[in-house]
């Protein structure tokens, strides 16, 4: 039987406050397995679980998971009727589970595209989950960054329209209180699985500074080994911020 895994003193010093992770992979690990891809996205919930239950023990604040992006919606549609069906299923059956583990819960993205029995479902675990104050566990669900950024202009640009904005006075910190994230820190540390160099219009914005770990194993194979490798891999580097 393997060992638990744990993490360095060195690690743990330096834990990132923010993970973001682009869950990539689902299909192919079904693929690989002769099975439809809707059991990779099935088998994949069992990482999204690892994975609250690893950050939460580590420490970290904030966990972003990318869901459901804008360009997802545009898949077969029995693909993604299976996968809000699996959304609501995994936001009904995990809040014993997360109250437990002391979880709240968000979510960004276009929130109102969802079908309504997500968005009660979701409004539902979110309210009763308000009050824990462990990690944040946060849902990009319909979520594209470049539709952040542009939701974020057209309301900028209507403040200024009207005169409730100099735009001489619009900064890094205006604009980044205009975005679906306004109420998080920057992600430390982004993780993609199954391999992909891409960002995939994820975070655009908030991962400028952001360290980024891409492993090759695919998102319903992710596990807190690979949690820990990735926040040991973190803890190696040296954040400059555009310095030296």
């Amino acid at each position: 039987m393997s060992a638990e895994p744990r993490l360095s003193p060195q690690a743990l010093a330096n834990l990132p406050q923010h993970v973001a992770i682009i869950m990539d992979g689902n299909g192919r690990w079904a693929k690989q397995r002769g099975l439809p891809r809707v059991e990779g996205h099935r088998n994949g919930v069992e990482s999204v679980r690892a994975m609250v239950r690893a950050c939460g023990e580590a420490g970290i604040k904030y966990l972003t998971l990318y869901a459901f992006s804008v360009e997802n919606w545009n898949r077969p549609k029995d693909e993604v009727d299976t996968l809000m069906k699996y959304l609501a299923r995994f936001l009904k059956n995990e809040v014993g589970e997360l109250n437990r583990n002391n979880v709240r819960l968000e979510a960004i993205g276009q929130i109102w595209r969802l079908p309504e029995a997500v968005q009660q479902q979701l409004a539902k675990t979110q309210a009763a989950l308000a009050r824990n104050n462990g990690l944040t566990l946060v849902l990009a669900l319909s979520y594209g960054a470049r539709t952040e950024i542009v939701e974020a202009a057209r309301a900028l640009a209507a403040r200024a329209k009207d005169g409730s904005l100099d735009p001489a006075e619009i900064n890094e910190r205006v604009v980044s209180e205009s975005l679906y994230t306004r109420h998080f820190p920057d992600p430390d540390l982004l993780i993609r699985t199954s391999g992909e160099m891409r960002l995939s219009n994820f975070l655009l914005w908030q991962v400028s500074y952001a360290e980024l770990v891409v492993t090759q194993v695919l998102w319903p194979d992710f596990r807190k080994p690979h949690l820990f490798e990735a926040l040991e891999e973190y803890a190696r580097r040296h954040r400059r911020f555009g310095g030296i």
